[in-house]
């Protein structure tokens, strides 16, 4: 494959959602190509943590090997460190991100924040030392989740348009977990169908998760296998 070729988006993966003012206002202002990298990167990298306190240290942009790889290819004869520096600082005056430097005994840490209510109120903390950044505020970010049609499909069987809307009303109704449980409670059970999986789930309603029906399901933990297009829900 060419080096300079993106690789083949991998379909079936659970989308970053980012406001809709990122698309209709912000994207169409920026006009320089490593602010508008930097700032992709950095808004879905903050939108994937999980947790209270989302932020961004600067650390993370510099060790992160695609953005720095694309920034390169802005301007060959410039080091990436200062292309990624002059775009955090052009994202910064446009408001697109917020900034904070803390002290931690004797390194200055720089953090960045997304421009919404929590980043705000979490900057103006640590701006004010109310809150450092402590061993287990360190954020995974962690990699996207099968979709739940993708996890239909390769435990259950084909999706049809009756199918997806039924599972699309599913995920108004339940939390995602009880979805993944129901199906997975199917396979084990033989009874690899919807009719089956929304029975199970209409129980957990009425009857809660700590009657008969959850009791039965294993107490092992869900992984998903890493295979190619293979998301199957299994238990240790």
């Amino acid at each position: 494959m060419d080096a300079d070729r993106s690789p083949q988006l991998t379909a079936g993966l659970e989308d970053i959602r980012l406001p809709a003012e990122v698309f209709s206002r912000l994207l169409p202002a920026i006009d320089d190509l490593a602010e508008l990298k930097l700032t992709l990167v950095a808004l879905s990298t903050l939108r994937q943590k999980e947790g209270d306190k989302r932020y961004l240290r600067h650390q993370e942009l510099l060790g992160n090997a695609d953005l720095m790889r694309g920034l390169a290819a802005v301007d060959a004869g410039t080091d990436a460190r200062e292309i990624l520096e002059a775009a955090l600082e052009r994202a910064l005056n446009r408001g697109a991100l917020l900034s904070a430097q803390i002290e931690t005994g004797d390194e200055t840490r720089r953090l960045y924040f997304i421009n919404d209510e929590r980043g705000s109120e979490l900057q103006r903390q640590a701006q004010s030392g109310q809150w450092r950044p402590a061993v287990a505020d360190e954020i995974e970010v962690l990699p996207p989740r099968p979709t739940l049609f993708a996890v239909y499909e390769e435990n259950i069987g084909v999706l049809t348009p009756m199918l997806a809307e039924a599972i699309n009303e599913a995920q108004a109704s339940y939390p995602r977990d009880w979805i993944e449980d129901a199906i997975r409670y199917a396979v084990e059970r033989n009874a690899r169908s919807w009719r089956y999986i929304s029975k199970v789930l209409e129980a957990w309603r009425q009857e809660g998760r700590s009657r008969e029906t959850s009791g039965r399901l294993p107490r092992g933990p869900r992984s998903y296998t890493a295979g190619k297009r293979k998301h199957v829900i299994r238990n240790s």
